[in-house]
């Protein structure tokens, strides 16, 4: 398995990280087979939120069905992230502090390696969230700190108050959403789509300020969503490309589709889904493939994306 340093920081973590946001109506046995899947694939990050599975419903069941030894404990990742709540967000300091402890009791450990302020909350008390990041690094409940969804400014804005570096940013990715990479292709062209700035240059931000880029949606389409591979009513080119691709590198569409992201320079993380062993272990064999420039930009064609 391939591996990327968070940050900064020196910590190295697997480059396929495990989502476990679909694992709530799971067996106990279900949740052992997926999770020692992923580790014997080399996954060494497993990413939850206090949300998924309505509140700290899936940290619940991975806490009940794989709870990690206090020896193996610093062998694994978990992540999780706060903030969403039902009808608003929340970046109160109580909040935080609240949902960290029951995401630490549901899952069973004494610490996160990292939190994640799940959607920017417009709201947000910077100095508020610098007190509750303060308290929760200082006793040892969680080692790092990252966003997802936010934009270069809001990060900034949250960066002059918090006295933590700000490791990760997870954002929605993928070949068939890729406005990360498009618009930067397609940039000062009137009349073009693709050229609208939807994030503010959070791709070269993160590069330039030494933030992993985790990407969540490896294979989803733009909202409403739903898989592409296989859809070739919507994505006949690209899924006759992905085909093509998987036939020459002797692996499977989707593998191409995940090795697409991971050849880019970022060097991103990539949050898959699944709740069948069998698709990590195809996630851990895509970061095995490297893609040629020429093959990196057709499937980003045949996507629909433009190179002027």
């Amino acid at each position: 398995m391939t591996t990327v340093e968070l940050g900064s920081t020196g910590t190295i973590a697997s480059q396929v990280v495990l989502g476990l946001m679909r694992i709530k109506n799971l067996g106990d046995a279900e949740i052992r087979t997926l999770v020692g899947a992923a580790r014997d694939a080399g996954v060494t990050m497993f990413d939850h939120a206090d949300i998924y599975g309505g509140p700290h419903g899936c940290e619940q069941r991975y806490g009940d069905a794989q709870p990690v030894p206090s020896s193996e404990r610093d062998q694994v990742m978990i992540q999780s992230k706060v903030g969403i709540r039902a009808g608003y967000f929340d970046f109160s300091r109580e909040h935080i502090l609240s949902s960290v402890e029951q995401s630490l009791a549901a899952l069973r450990t004494d610490y996160l390696d990292v939190l994640l302020l799940h959607r920017p909350d417009t709201l947000m008390e910077p100095d508020e969230v610098a007190a509750a990041f303060d308290e929760l690094h200082s006793s040892g409940k969680v080692a790092a700190f990252g966003v997802s969804n936010f934009t270069p400014g809001q990060i900034e804005l949250l960066s002059r108050s918090v006295r933590q570096p700000l490791v990760a940013n997870q954002l929605q990715f993928s070949l068939a959403h890729a406005a990360l990479v498009a618009q930067g292709l397609a940039a000062n062209i009137m009349g073009l789509e693709q050229s609208a700035d939807r994030d503010l240059g959070v791709l070269d931000y993160s590069r330039l300020n030494n933030m992993t880029i985790q990407t969540w949606g490896p294979l989803q389409m733009p909202p409403p969503g739903g898989v592409f591979i296989g859809d070739r009513e919507k994505y006949g080119p690209l899924n006759d490309a992905l085909d093509e691709l998987a036939q020459a590198h002797n692996t499977t569409p989707t593998a191409i589709a995940l090795a697409w992201i991971a050849r880019h320079p970022a060097t991103m993380q990539i949050v898959i889904g699944t709740t069948k062993p069998a698709r990590v272990q195809e996630a851990a064999d895509a970061m095995k493939v490297t893609l040629s420039r020429p093959e990196w930009y057709r499937l980003f064609t045949a996507a629909g994306h433009t190179l002027p």
